[in-house]
């Protein structure tokens, strides 16, 4: 039996794939059946429904100590596009957000690293947000803003995440992991998290109750072994902790990165990356296809390979368009439903945790 006929019948039987099986059904490139055994995956975990929620995106700042090379966001403070909310301006736009959606569900709040604010400048926005909209779920700060917030303040990782969990932090995005490989990390983001530090930082955060979603990066310098080992690490954590509420690919986007040189990978790339997620992260509930960065009509494509989740309807980014996103920066209600409806699947409107909030078609 080959190692793709055997990796076919464990999907089929609900077994786990081990490395080389799936490093054999992503060389496979029969991406049908891959769609294929990957909507068997999806069906068992979320059945006919694919998930959306009402959120608004606020990014706090552009101004980087990084300089990471994979990054089109951050710049430098004398830079003429730099720019830093403070914290009543931060509470004006949430204000502003609720009046004009009155069904908002969630704030997604990240940024770069500052080089001068202090951690106590964070902790009073999460406490302003959460002041004025107490019911709405703030989802903020990647684990490497997370190991920034320790490194200028002093303390631990658990110290920083107990501080910010006070002030009214729900939950973290889990951006930042790019490759969980550190020949890969020390090119594309030489001075931010390590691999050993964002693990820290996403143990230390579900130990402490606070639910995080993981993600990947792909497309720039990493070879497809890294992938899939990238994904088998995230695989692990969750056997650990059960922490991960989604699962995130993102496909890099070169435009004004020091990478400029690369292509922007194909949808098949895309749709083939989705499918293998699904079918190598046997215990995580949701796979999202990230609109913003796959396109809307490679996102919809993606739900029937794998994916169980549109994100949201955004309002307002700036991170991924900065590298040269087309997409718009944000969608309504309305063209989400369209979406799902188009592919059979019905659109159900969530909060954070997956719980429905209102069954919009195929009741």
């Amino acid at each position: 039996m080959s190692i793709v006929h055997s990796a076919r019948e464990k999907i089929r039987s609900g077994q786990r794939l081990n490395f080389a099986e799936a490093l054999a059904l992503y060389h496979s490139d029969d991406l049908l059946e891959l769609a294929s055994l990957a909507r068997i995956v999806k069906e068992r975990k979320s059945g006919k429904n694919v998930y959306y929620n009402v959120n608004r995106h606020i990014n706090l700042t552009n101004i980087c100590v990084s300089a990471c090379p994979l990054c089109a966001f951050g710049c430098t403070a004398e830079h003429e596009k730099a720019y830093v909310m403070e914290v009543e301006e931060v509470v004006a736009i949430v204000r502003q957000t609720a009046q004009d959606i009155p069904n908002l569900s969630e704030i997604h709040m990240v940024s770069a690293l500052h080089p001068d604010k202090p951690f106590s400048y964070y902790e009073e926005i999460v406490a302003a947000v959460k002041k004025n909209l107490p019911s709405v779920h703030l989802k903020a700060f990647t684990p490497v803003e997370i190991v920034h917030f320790a490194k200028i303040s002093g303390l631990t990782i658990q110290t920083v995440l107990k501080r910010l969990q006070i002030a009214g932090l729900d939950s973290l995005p889990g951006g930042g992991a790019e490759i969980l490989d550190d020949r890969v990390r020390k090119i594309i983001c030489p001075n931010k998290a390590t691999t050993a530090e964002w693990i820290e930082v996403i143990t230390t955060a579900h130990n402490l109750g606070l639910p995080t979603n993981a993600t990947m990066l792909y497309g720039h310098i990493e070879t497809v072994e890294e992938r899939i080992q990238h994904l088998m690490t995230l695989r692990n954590i969750q056997d650990q902790t059960g922490g991960f509420q989604a699962f995130v690919a993102f496909p890099f986007h070169p435009g004004n990165t020091g990478f400029t040189e690369l292509t922007r990978v194909t949808s098949w790339e895309d749709l083939k990356m989705i499918a293998m997620a699904r079918l190598v992260l046997d215990n995580f509930d949701h796979i999202k296809a990230f609109w913003m960065m796959l396109t809307l009509p490679i996102a919809q494509l993606a739900l029937t390979f794998g994916a169980d989740d549109l994100d949201g309807t955004v309002v307002e980014e700036k991170i991924i368009h900065a590298a040269g996103a087309k997409t718009k920066t944000g969608i309504t209600k309305a063209e989400i439903i369209r979406l799902v409806e188009e592919t059979g699947y019905t659109a159900v409107e969530r909060d954070t945790f997956y719980r429905p909030l209102e069954c919009i078609s195929g009741e």
